[in-house]
C-alpha cells in the first residue's frame, strides 16, 4: 500500500493505492495521527482503492482517542465496492453511519443503482 498526505493549511488528503483491511489500517491510523494539529479538515482519496473491509468502516468512523480532537471527515473517489460496504452499513444502522457526515456534497440517492 502507497499512501500520501497532502497538507494545505488546514486541510489535508490521505491518497492511498491499495485495499483498506486490517493489515492496513495501522499506517492509514497512523498517517492520520502523523497530521499537525491545526489540521480541521480530512479528507480521504480512494480512487485508488478496488476494496474496503469493516476496517474500512472502523477507519472513516471510529476514531482513536489520539485522532478524538475534531475533525471534518470526507471521502472522494469512493469506486464500486467500497462505496457498495458504506451504502450497506449505513442502511443497517444509519445512526452509527452517517453518510451525510462522509459524503456531504453527495445526494445518497444519487449514490444508489438504479432499479431493475
Amino acid at each position: 500500500m502507497n499512501i500520501t498526505t497532502t497538507i494545505d493549511s488546514t486541510f489535508a488528503r490521505i491518497s492511498l493505492c491499495g485495499e483498506i483491511d486490517f493489515d492496513t489500517l495501522l499506517p492509514l491510523r497512523a498517517a492520520v495521527a502523523a497530521l499537525p494539529p491545526q489540521v480541521t479538515d480530512l479528507q480521504w482519496d480512494l480512487t485508488l482503492t478496488s476494496f474496503m473491509d469493516i476496517a474500512g468502516l472502523h477507519l472513516l468512523f471510529t476514531p482513536t482517542e489520539s485522532e478524538a480532537q475534531q475533525r471534518r471527515v470526507t471521502v472522494t473517489g469512493l469506486r464500486e465496492q467500497p462505496l457498495w460496504l458504506l451504502l450497506l452499513a449505513a442502511e443497517l444502522h444509519p445512526t452509527v453511519f452517517d453518510l451525510c457526515r462522509l459524503l456531504p456534497d453527495v445526494a445518497l440517492a444519487d449514490l444508489r443503482p438504479a432499479a431493475p
